[in-house]
């Protein structure tokens, strides 16, 4: 081979390598090698429970990592304690970014959590995905596009339990108990808002609750003293049970509208009782993975032999592994759309051009539909009653 043929072929295979490395685009978190994600998690504190949302996700990274990871890329999931603590959130996020350098955080848990890190993560462009909270603000890509939420936002839920009470319910008082904090406040604002002018006329009652506090047993009693035929329940880990148990022992029966984050048969209705549970009204978007009428459901069989084999620690019982589970297969179908771009841009513009995404164990029906000018992962749900051993659909479509 002539000189000339040499330096023309070797110019060849340079600008052949130039342009296949133009091909790869990375930012911090991430190489050819990997993934860097970073999370939060109370696996401490008063909020304990939600904990196993982190330990679900680890070990579904895990099992992605085994079966080749993303394009080749294995994920790198640092999901530490912060307690439920703001401050210590701060603490970690910081942490997160400034010391392991991961590329996004993802599924990171609590309102007023994420309040605290909004807009530390915002103002440095790293994405903040699915956001394990349903608080409406997480949906605001004007003033914080690097934040997208996860469920279907509280707010709106909240309004499509005040369009079931008016379209259902003779001469409606209702009593309300909520979380004080965030969660609490925006469940209500969208209540108020679908009982609309008459909300101070139909609400006879409205106390809150700290998720330290020991039980809420006198707040049940003040609502049913109060005379309501309604009960807005926006209670979440064991104080749901309470509320259900302490309702049915004072022998008080309203309609009972329970919010979605504490609506599982395993962890919470069987806790505070079947017979007890009966006649609650709640708002479902995934399949619960004991409710008999999945028993012979694909996404539900894959479910199962993945908490057997993946995370066997995890309870099938608990409603929010199937929540956790559904999240971490949109994470990574996100990661999948980047190839080999892996900028932070990148990642936050495939997950805002998410196009009728279908999710395991979301309820049939419910697809993912994200633009840039709308960041709602999940915007459908369906209401349910529960009949003493499973929900019961009554009700179709998106939230109104």
């Amino acid at each position: 081979m002539s000189l000339r043929m040499v330096m023309v072929a070797g110019l060849m295979l340079a600008l052949s390598s130039s342009a296949g490395w133009a091909q790869k685009k990375y930012d911090t978190g991430a190489s050819d090698t990997e993934i860097k994600i970073g999370q939060t998690m109370p696996y401490s504190g008063p909020l304990s429970t939600y904990s196993t949302i982190g330990k679900l996700d680890a070990a579904y990274f895990g099992m992605v990592n085994k079966a080749g990871g993303i394009n080749g890329r294995r994920i790198d999931l640092i999901s530490v304690d912060d307690g439920y603590s703001p401050p210590k959130t701060v603490e970690q996020v910081r942490r997160l970014v400034e010391r392991d350098g991961v590329l996004l955080t993802f599924s990171t848990m609590g309102t007023p959590t994420n309040v605290a890190i909004q807009k530390y993560l915002n103002a440095r462009k790293i994405p903040m995905l699915f956001v394990a909270a349903g608080a409406s603000k997480w949906n605001d890509p004007t003033h914080f596009p690097w934040t997208m939420p996860w469920p279907q936002s509280y707010f709106d839920e909240g309004r499509q339990y005040a369009t079931y009470v008016k379209a259902s319910v003779t001469n409606p008082k209702i009593g309300i108990l909520s979380q004080d904090d965030d969660l609490g406040r925006d469940f209500i604002a969208g209540f108020r808002e679908g009982l609309g002018a008459d909300a101070d006329k139909l609400i006879v009652k409205e106390l809150n609750y700290q998720p330290t506090d020991p039980s809420i047993d006198s707040q049940i009693i003040s609502l049913q003293a109060s005379g309501a035929n309604v009960f807005f329940d926006v209670t979440v880990s064991k104080f749901a049970a309470q509320a259900i148990h302490i309702a049915n022992e004072l022998g008080w029966h309203p309609l009972h509208l329970l919010i979605s984050n504490s609506n599982a048969i395993g962890t919470t209705l069987t806790v505070a009782g079947l017979a007890a549970s009966q006649g609650i009204v709640s708002s479902l978007t995934y399949k619960d993975p004991l409710d008999p009428q999945w028993a012979h459901d694909p996404d539900v069989a894959d479910y199962l032999k993945f908490m057997k084999t993946q995370y066997p620690a995890g309870d099938v019982k608990d409603y929010i592994n199937a929540y956790a589970y559904a999240a971490a297969h949109l994470m990574v179908r996100v990661l999948q759309l980047c190839g080999d771009n892996l900028t932070r841009a990148n990642v936050l513009y495939q997950a805002t051009h998410l196009h009728d995404l279908r999710i395991p164990m979301l309820l049939p029906g419910i697809l993912i539909n994200t633009s840039p000018t709308n960041y709602a992962v999940l915007a459908q749900s369906r209401l349910a009653r529960f009949d003493g051993k499973k929900w019961v659909l009554i009700e179709q479509g998106k939230a109104q």
